[in-house]
């Protein structure tokens, strides 16, 4: 039996005492003000049972970290159709990078880039009647909670300081690869990214990625084969151009946010989050990073 509460409670000490905790993303000004000294884990095992230490029941932008579910969302509604608009290979390249969008013709690299997500979000703003409102509604489904929501303050900050995504917007325009206008898909993009959430609750929505698609009250999300392929997705791009390094050091599929969320997951065994705002040069939180591989070295547990 691994001492999980042991394991993190002393993640969380030495956190404390780690002087170099990277710095808050400042590109977007409403996340430019959280505190620095922030630092959250929660840990659910595959039988229910829940261990959280340090700020884990502190709500964050999850921003990136979306992306996982409405790839989750629009791979249940159209199936393997989603691979014909978005490719499955890593780029090797930062999160808003745009270079190899026009030399592959408007076919995003994956679904966890910016152009990529872009892409899926246009997938559900054609295929959900409410698009905003039935995401909101997907993800309190997963987590059998009501009371997350969209942060609007920082939605709109996305919004006025966006210029990158509308530019990949435009592009994937030209290119034929964006069935709705681009204000309409970038409002719901804007939206999904400040969607507001703790630890506990990210690794509620998760569960479903390390249990076969079933989240914690029985029901299917997703088939296997659906759930094999997010959760490749997740190690090999979740971490952007610094993926090869997670694999290297964490050994576990994983997808980060620029809010200073990570979630991470062992099929059958644990979903964990991480949270802490001080991100490192590749946009990665620096001390979530550090948190996981610790916890894979004391518990011996990753995919490898």
């Amino acid at each position: 039996m691994i001492a999980y509460q042991n394991i993190i409670d002393k993640i969380v000490i030495d956190s404390k005492n780690v002087l170099n905790k990277g710095v808050v993303a400042s590109y977007i000004p409403e996340l430019a003000t959280i505190n620095l000294n922030k630092f959250g884990i929660h840990i659910l095992d595959a039988k229910n049972n829940s261990y959280s230490s340090g700020d884990a029941l502190e709500g964050f932008s999850i921003q990136s970290i979306s992306k996982v579910l409405t790839l989750a969302l629009s791979f249940a509604l159209i199936g393997d159709d989603l691979w014909k608009r978005v490719d499955v290979e890593p780029s090797g390249d930062p999160f808003n990078h745009l270079s190899l969008l026009e030399l592959e013709n408007g076919i995003p690299r994956n679904p966890f880039i910016n152009a990529g997500a872009i892409v899926i979000a246009d997938i559900l703003v054609s295929h959900l009647e409410n698009p905003k409102e039935d995401f909101l509604n997907f993800i309190r489904e997963l987590t059998n909670d009501s009371s997350i929501h969209y942060n609007e303050k920082v939605a709109l900050s996305e919004k006025n300081t966006g210029f990158k995504n509308y530019a990949a917007a435009n592009l994937l325009k030209s290119y034929g690869n964006l069935d709705n206008d681009t204000e309409t898909v970038l409002d719901f993009y804007f939206h999904q990214c400040s969607i507001e959430m703790n630890c506990k609750q990210l690794a509620d929505a998760f569960y479903i990625f390390m249990n076969h698609g079933t989240c914690q009250r029985g029901k299917n999300y997703l088939n296997i084969n659906q759930v094999k392929r997010i959760n490749a997705l997740m190690l090999t791009c979740g971490f952007y151009d610094e993926a090869g390094e997670f694999a290297f050091e964490v050994g576990l599929p994983g997808k980060s946010g620029v809010g200073g969320g990570i979630v991470a997951l062992l099929p059958n065994t644990y979903c964990v989050v991480t949270w802490s705002p001080g991100l490192n040069k590749k946009g990665n939180s620096k001390l979530g990073m550090a948190a996981l591989e610790e916890l894979t070295t004391r518990t011996g547990y990753s995919i490898f």
